[in-house]
């Protein structure tokens, strides 16, 4: 071989082993942004403070949507921002939100969100070094189409269990009406101009009672594996608890649940969320395009089987049903449907007896009749996986007919809180476990 020919042969080696070793450079970086670390959309996240993949993303938080607010039909919430106050149910190192323009008329166009832990409990102010701006598929702005929702990228934010947790949003621009959930029985706040990342809260002048846009808040967990929703009307909604306590049932249950983790109880390590409408029913939604107020058997799908890692769905529907005349079998003949989409998806269920509502406007013998009719067949095991008898736990011994009078708020339809208490207490714990099972 000439000398020529042997630098040339050389070279050619020597470039082919640069090649190779860009090339397996350039797929093993490509590999740090797949899978569970990429945010939604699969794009390379924007933000430094996208979390590591460890744990398992679970519902903290979450509240239905309901209808448009009245009054925001043509501004929304124009020039304005919205900081959400919410209260969490398990801890993480991460989190994501998810946002709704179900009810609105026109694309919804936020040009700026972001999130951060309050400085104690229904504060407007941020802590400290916990503000986090948000993206959307790695842009600050998104634009969320009518009747449409969006799940926000992750970020890197340590979350405690019970803590408050500031959500705020900002819109420039005209867009109505404002998706929300009303009886939120929490006061959150509203600013003039783009607050999204005061931290001082002072702009936030405005009280609210509602919570608007916001339907979700995850986290990335270690401390939790799963998640249980409670699926229900007002009673879960918890419409007539103080507000901003926490003091609903499923508030209630999931401080129960943490305790007897904490204490080494054999339980599953699970978050609770509450998708309670109030007046919501098993089989009509109110009138609307999209309808306000959708029926359980619409929304259950959105609001049960899209939530994450959801294991358990307590049910406590079907009094609303019965107080607007319904009779037994066909309200029946709509849980046994729920339990079915939930065992498709391999959610377990717990469902509820209807309580009494005795002394109401509405209570008739014939409605209680009815009432007394679905709760013998959940009673006897054909309708749920298991049974918590709400019914038996807080009726008046004396009068049945009636809830008794140290849990009744005084409507004698709805629980006060030593009543939401009592029914967090009446859950067995221990049937949050177990497979689901092949048929009832």
């Amino acid at each position: 071989m000439t000398k020529p020919r042997g630098y040339a042969l050389l070279s050619a080696i020597i470039t082919l082993i640069v090649v190779l070793s860009v090339s397996i450079y350039v797929g093993v970086s490509a590999g740090d942004g797949s899978g569970a670390n990429s945010p939604a959309g699969g794009r390379a996240p924007h933000n430094s403070a996208a979390p590591a993949s460890a744990g398992t993303w679970v519902g903290a938080w979450s509240a239905a949507p309901v209808a448009g607010e009245p009054g925001t039909e043509q501004t929304g919430t124009a020039g304005r921002s919205v900081r959400n106050i919410v209260h969490t149910s398990a801890a993480g190192t991460g989190a994501r939100i998810t946002l709704s323009n179900l009810y609105g008329q026109a694309p919804l166009t936020l040009t700026h969100a972001s999130i951060a832990l309050a400085t104690g409990p229904n504060s407007s102010a941020a802590a400290t070094g916990t503000m986090r701006g948000l993206t959307f598929g790695g842009a600050t702005s998104v634009t969320i189409p009518p009747g449409g929702q969006i799940l926000s990228d992750a970020v890197r934010l340590s979350i405690p269990q019970g803590a408050d947790v500031l959500v705020s949003t900002y819109a420039p621009t005209e867009s109505g009406p404002v998706t929300y959930h009303p009886y939120a029985r929490q006061i959150s706040y509203l600013a003039a101009g783009d607050r999204t990342e005061d931290m001082t809260g002072r702009p936030y002048t405005q009280r609210t009672a509602i919570w608007r846009y916001l339907t979700a808040l995850d986290v990335l967990s270690h401390e939790a594996d799963g998640t249980v929703v409670a699926f229900g009307d007002s009673i879960t909604d918890g419409s007539t608890s103080t507000e901003s306590a926490n003091r609903r049932w499923p508030d209630a249950f999931s401080r129960r649940l943490r305790a007897a983790v904490t204490a080494g109880q054999d339980v599953p390590r699970y978050s609770v969320v509450n998708e309670g409408i109030s007046g919501n029913q098993i089989l009509t939604s109110l009138a609307g395009r999209p309808a306000e107020n959708q029926s359980g058997l619409d929304r259950f799908a959105r609001d049960v089987l899209g939530r994450p890692h959801v294991k358990v769905v307590v049910i406590d529907l079907g009094v609303n049903d019965v107080m607007h005349g319904a009779d037994a079998d066909r309200v029946l003949a709509g849980l046994r449907t729920l339990v079915r989409q939930a065992h498709a998806h391999g959610i377990k269920v717990i469902g509820a007896t209807l309580m009494p509502f005795g002394g109401h406007p509405r209570y008739s013998a014939t409605r209680e009749a009815a009432r007394q009719q679905v709760n013998a067949a959940i009673r006897s095991g054909k309708v749920y996986d298991a049974v918590v008898d709400f019914d038996k736990a807080l009726r008046d011994p004396y009068a049945p007919r009636r809830l008794a009078p140290e849990y009744d708020c005084g409507d004698h339809l709805h629980p006060n809180d030593r009543g939401y208490r009592k029914m967090a207490r009446t859950i067995d714990l221990g049937d949050l476990k177990g497979a689901v099972p092949a048929q009832l």
